[in-house]
């Protein structure tokens, strides 16, 4: 018997069933298609964000282990002493200063500005644009600073290991916790360091303004309520120490 030839309906329905494309099957479009794949770009920045999870993950855990564990028995016979002072001081602010809205506001972006020594670092930059020399300046800055960083939240920090100060009110405004432990404080040790270098062969009503923007920083430590005066006071003795040091061994307009 003679084989019939396939009507013209046929064929695309048999075509249409070889690729796949049935009724029962939808196929995407050429759109759907590549909207599920990784540009280049995305698929780069996955990639170096991937890469940088990794250093910034490590430097989390380890300062959250050195953070750990309580104090030693030396650390917390000293804060015990400390107490009756770091009391006092914070009665103070809340008598005076605390709730006072424009105080609040003032005290709360200067501690953020602060943090990481962004605000010197800034401060330092905008001398370096005026001449070779103030760039000399900004660099020693920026170089102290980091040492200055690596002395008090590497080491001193992880030796005393003392807990922040707890705020019986509610924060009006944002704050970063910081991980590592509370005495001595990075913001005052940092601010007070700074002041040194900044103010280093300058007039003195120049050295004047810079340890008055210093001790504004390290005042809104207490304010904010995340360090206790004694914090602040051991991180002032830190940063002068180490601002001096810095100021022999790397006189100005050496590099």
């Amino acid at each position: 018997m003679a084989a019939t030839d396939p009507s013209p309906d046929d064929t695309p329905s048999r075509l249409a069933d070889d690729d796949g494309r049935d009724a029962g099957v939808d196929m995407p479009s050429a759109d759907e298609a590549t909207a599920g794949e990784t540009s280049p770009v995305d698929a780069v920045r996955e990639k170096v964000e991937d890469l940088a999870a990794g250093p910034i993950e490590a430097v989390e855990e380890a300062v959250e282990e050195i953070a750990s564990g309580p104090p030693p028995a030396w650390s917390r016979r000293l804060t015990d002493h400390l107490a009756g002072f770091d009391d006092a001081v914070d009665a103070r602010f809340d008598r005076l200063l605390r709730g006072r809205p424009s105080v609040d506001r003032l005290m709360y972006s200067v501690t953020e500005l602060a943090d990481f020594s962004l605000l010197w670092h800034l401060l330092g930059a905008t001398r370096g644009f005026r001449s070779q020399a103030g760039a000399d300046e900004a660099v020693r800055l920026s170089v102290v600073l980091g040492i200055e960083s690596t002395v008090v939240n590497g080491g001193l920090k992880s030796l005393f290991k003392r807990t922040r100060p707890i705020p019986e009110f509610e924060r009006p405004h944002h704050l970063r916790m910081p991980l590592t432990t509370s005495f001595p404080s990075g913001h005052a040790s940092a601010a007070l360091c700074a002041a040194c270098l900044l103010g280093d062969g300058r007039r003195p009503a120049t050295r004047v303004a810079w340890f008055a923007v210093a001790g504004l920083v390290a005042s809104s430590r207490v304010h904010v309520k995340i360090h206790h005066a004694s914090d602040v006071l051991g991180g002032a003795v830190v940063g002068l120490a180490v601002g001096q040091v810095a100021r022999r061994l790397w006189p100005r307009g050496r590099r």
